[in-house]
């Protein structure tokens, strides 16, 4: 990769961290879906996993005193589960279905009954989306709008949301640099400056955004972080179809 790619990388990684240290979310979904352009599949992951593991480590610490440790820790539960069926399989999905999934589950989570709308204090929640999380992380590279999802629907503030959400974040992407390194047959590697230039632009972004977080009100940000993740989303639907089509004409020549 050219210095200036990875100049370029560097700047976006900067960008999506800023944003994710502002909602917590939506950073990682813009930054895996511009990475499976550009790289083989594998390869991104593991350079996501990097990435989101830095700026998500940061991000825990820098409000470590609002974490909800019990949410995080039934969500590991759910998260060693799905590790454990998905090594069984070593399943890595084609670039527009993991294009889809990354679209629709956010409205999955939102079509659900009423007496079943995520609550981040539900012990049998936290283990499921743990577990469905953590299985979609493997897919598609985040989990960002289910898991997003699931803690804005309790009554956590919106620090409580961001540092509890990023613990929850930092073992995920741990996972997924595992599974995608070394578990799966076509395990990637990744060139170390690319992975220093990662975790160095995480951790800037994530630092940039901490005074805007400060400023906004509860009721703001969760405003603008859903109008963020379904405008995401939406993208994801549109690009991961396109996708399809455009194989399924070539296949048919």
């Amino acid at each position: 990769m050219t210095a200036l790619m990875i100049a370029a990388l560097g700047a976006l990684m900067v960008a999506t961290a800023f944003l994710s240290g502002l909602f917590g979310m939506a950073g990682g979904m813009i930054l895996i879906g511009v990475l499976l352009m550009l790289m083989p599949l594998p390869t991104a992951m593991v350079l996501h996993a990097i990435t989101q593991m830095a700026s998500n480590g940061w991000r825990a610490f820098l409000w470590r005193a609002h974490i909800r440790w019990r949410p995080v820790f039934v969500y590991l539960i759910g998260c060693a589960l799905a590790l454990g069926l998905w090594s069984l399989t070593r399943y890595v999905p084609d670039k527009p279905i993991a294009l889809l999934l990354l679209g629709v589950t956010p409205f999955m989570a939102r079509l659900m009954p009423k007496n079943l709308k995520p609550n981040p204090d539900s012990i049998w929640q936290g283990s499921f989306y743990g577990f469905i999380c953590m299985g979609l992380m493997l897919m598609t590279g985040v989990s960002g709008p289910l898991m997003d999802t699931f803690f804005l629907g309790g009554n956590f503030g919106r620090r409580e949301v961001v540092a509890t959400k990023a613990t929850c974040q930092v073992a995920s992407h741990l996972t997924k640099l595992i599974y995608f390194g070394s578990i799966i047959d076509q395990a990637a590697t990744l060139d170390p400056v690319l992975a220093g230039v990662a975790i160095a632009a995480s951790m800037l972004g994530t630092t940039l955004a901490r005074r805007i977080l400060e400023a906004m009100s509860d009721a703001q940000f969760r405003t603008w972080a859903n109008r963020l993740i379904t405008t995401v989303a939406g993208y994801y639907i549109i690009y991961g179809s396109w996708l399809l089509v455009v194989r399924g004409s070539v296949a048919s020549f």
